[in-house]
């Protein structure tokens, strides 16, 4: 069985999913509301993981975070977009 693909077709969906991706990517950069840091549970919703999750990351020395005043934790964009980074893979290692 043979599957052919319209060309435009395709064009049309991936132009339309990369606006949506946009589109939300804004919307969330929106509702961080310019903050420079984030705790520990507001880090890993943005991240996509459980508290847990990114509490084990930071033991593995996977994602760098800062300490401030006390014992709390604050994880910078920076921190959250270097840790994105280094887990990118191409299209075609998925």
């Amino acid at each position: 069985m043979q599957v052919t693909f319209d060309a435009g077709e395709i064009e049309s969906l991936v132009a339309k999913t990369v606006r949506e991706t946009i589109l939300q990517m804004q919307r969330v950069q929106d509702s961080m509301g310019g903050q420079l840091a984030f705790d520990e549970r507001t880090a890993a919703r943005l991240l996509g993981l459980e508290s847990h999750q990114l509490r084990d990351e930071r033991l593995r020395g996977r994602i760098a975070a800062s300490r401030i005043v006390g014992s709390r934790l604050r994880y910078q964009r920076a921190d959250l977009q270097a840790y994105l980074d280094r887990g990118r893979i191409d299209a075609r290692d998925v």
